[in-house]
């Protein structure tokens, strides 16, 4: 298996291509996370990070360039081989936590465990592992319109890392919560990183949660710096 999780070469990318208003995103933006590091990703609104991590977790084509998830080159490669990718290497954690209403916190992780043919027993030991992991496992059974925002992020991020990804794509995952639940929100995610030894891009505009991560690139001009 490689030591780097991701690597983006060369990406480009642009929108409303060959006219007047044709806007250039990303200009050949260049990044390495490896196993088990967790790095920032900073930029102002509009400069482009959501396209990135869309492309960074196969959901968007870039218009050059090349994506390797764990050493393979999954640029070009067709969408069945795309979603295969996402569904068993990549997690995905946004600023809403888009948990299914009707189903408990830990059906929401043993949802996509049985869907990746997961048998029920091991998909409901692995949701409660994760849930008391992150300070919620009492939790489990309630709804998430019953949980507090901290507590519905967390099981987001349980969630996403349910079918045991290599690499987790958050985009702001603690933008809509207060200081001080975006700490132990942002504490929980860091300890489930370093606990599975996966590696993390995370989206930020928080400059002190970004300060505690392994390192901090910045999106700028369509570049990573």
């Amino acid at each position: 298996m490689s030591d780097v999780a991701i690597r983006l070469t060369g990406i480009k990318k642009h929108y409303n291509a060959g006219k007047p208003n044709e806007i250039q995103v990303l200009r050949g933006a260049e990044l390495s996370v490896g196993r088990g590091e967790v790095v920032a990703l900073v930029a102002p609104s509009g400069a482009g990070k959501s396209t990135l991590l869309h492309i960074a977790g196969l959901l968007d084509t870039p218009d050059a360039g090349k994506v390797e998830i764990a050493g393979e080159d999954l640029t070009g490669r067709s969408d069945r081989a795309r979603t295969n990718a996402r569904r068993s290497q990549i997690g995905f954690v946004y600023q809403f936590h888009h948990l299914l209403p009707e189903f408990t916190a830990a059906e929401n992780i043993i949802l996509p465990q049985l869907a990746a043919g997961i048998s029920r027993k091991e998909a409901e030991a692995r949701a409660q592992e994760l849930l008391d992991k992150v300070g919620v496992g009492k939790r489990a059974d309630h709804r998430p319109g019953a949980l507090s925002g901290g507590e519905q992020q967390r099981v987001a991020f349980c969630r996403a890392l349910a079918n045991g990804p290599g690499l987790l794509l958050a985009d702001e995952p603690t933008g809509n919560l207060d200081p001080a639940t975006s700490d132990q929100v942002f504490e929980a995610l860091i300890a489930l990183a370093r606990d599975t030894g996966l590696a993390a891009l995370i989206a930020t505009h928080n400059m002190e949660l970004a300060a505690r991560m392994d390192r901090t690139v910045r999106l700028q001009d369509g570049v990573l710096v």
